[in-house]
């Protein structure tokens, strides 16, 4: 991946440091000097560089406090009206007219349709206007070091977060993103920027936060890492018959193995063509008048890769369709299907 790492010094033990800890400093604290050690030991970073970093930052238990809350549960119609409403609706089209280039481009690597990246960071940032408030160092920290059900699994991304500061020359104390360390405008975790972030305009550097261009890159880089599959559906409504459909519902977020054939022998009819071997997962969503049925295909599965939530899925997809339409209306827009797509 671009990104050009620099030159570390040996490993210094933290007894021998003579950095100045504050007391309520994370870098007072003995399970991240134990931390602190380990990133010396396994990476080669410079002790008292670490120790300079950690003493600039605190615990946040307001953190711990919003991961605690027990999740949010709405109705897909009240979730929808969140996420797929003019304001976003309109951002997106803006969003994409002023960064077309770049889209085009994405979809040309990477096979991804631009409506579906700008409605992913639509939804996550709406366009860059909501990155997050809290320090990710900080918010890592806090989730790595005080809250212990999901204690491994942070304590490895602020592990990640400090490699990729290093490999892009960026002070760890100054990013800011979400309290679970999510950042720029489609929202990565560290693992996530080490993996699929891409320096997509070459200027030597892989930035999430305020290049718009890289964003994008990455995006689609994530989305065909995980398997999008240029030129194929996403999900298309349905209607249900009969007493067999309601045991084929999805209830896991697994790809889908029923053929588009075998769920309209149980009575599952798509309301629009689609391939009968086309590998389908029936859906199910409270709208406001009632229950409302849609087939997820393969790429639907994709975009749950990047949140794990059918509810968020369905809402980038439909976010990304209200975009793709009211962007065709403007005068020289270049229309979605038009673009050239990649092998």
């Amino acid at each position: 991946m671009p990104g050009a790492s620099r030159p570390v010094p040996p490993p210094m033990r933290v007894a021998r440091s003579s950095v100045q800890i504050p007391a309520d400093s994370l870098a007072n604290r003995a399970d991240v000097q134990v931390f602190i050690q380990e990133m010396a030991n396994r990476h080669r970073f410079d002790v008292d560089y670490l120790l300079t970093v950690f003493s600039q930052a605190k615990d946040k238990p307001s953190i711990i406090s919003a991961m605690s809350k027990p999740g949010e549960t709405k109705p897909w119609y009240a979730y929808r009206d969140i996420f797929v409403n003019s304001n976003r609706i309109q951002g997106g089209v803006r969003f994409w007219r002023a960064n077309a280039a770049a889209l085009t481009q994405a979809e040309r690597v990477y096979g991804v349709p631009p409506e579906i990246v700008v409605a992913i960071i639509g939804v996550e940032t709406q366009y860059g206007g909501n990155m997050g408030s809290f320090r990710v160092l900080e918010a890592l920290s806090t989730l790595a070091f005080d809250y212990p059900r999901r204690a491994a699994y942070f304590r490895k991304e602020l592990e990640n977060y400090l490699l990729l500061t290093r490999q892009e020359g960026i002070d760890p104390l100054t990013p800011r993103g979400s309290y679970a360390g999510a950042m720029g405008l489609g929202q990565f975790m560290p693992s996530s920027f080490l993996s699929y972030a891409v320096d997509f305009d070459g200027d030597g550097h892989r930035n999430l936060w305020s290049d718009s261009d890289d964003a994008i890159g990455s995006v689609a880089h994530y989305f065909q890492g995980h398997g999008w599959r240029p030129g194929e559906p996403v999900a298309v409504p349905a209607q249900v018959s009969g007493t067999r459909y309601p045991t084929l519902v999805s209830q896991q977020l697994n790809p889908p193995r029923d053929s588009v054939a075998h769920l309209q022998a149980q009575g599952i009819a798509p309301e629009v063509p689609v391939s009968g071997a086309q590998a389908a997962m029936l859906l199910e969503y409270q709208g406001r008048d009632g229950l409302e049925y849609w087939l997820g295909f393969d790429n639907f599965y994709v975009i749950t890769r990047y949140n794990h939530s059918r509810l968020y899925a369905m809402a980038v997809y439909q976010l990304s369709q209200e975009i793709r339409e009211q962007h065709a209306f403007y005068p020289g827009a270049v229309r979605p299907e038009r673009v050239a797509r990649a092998d």
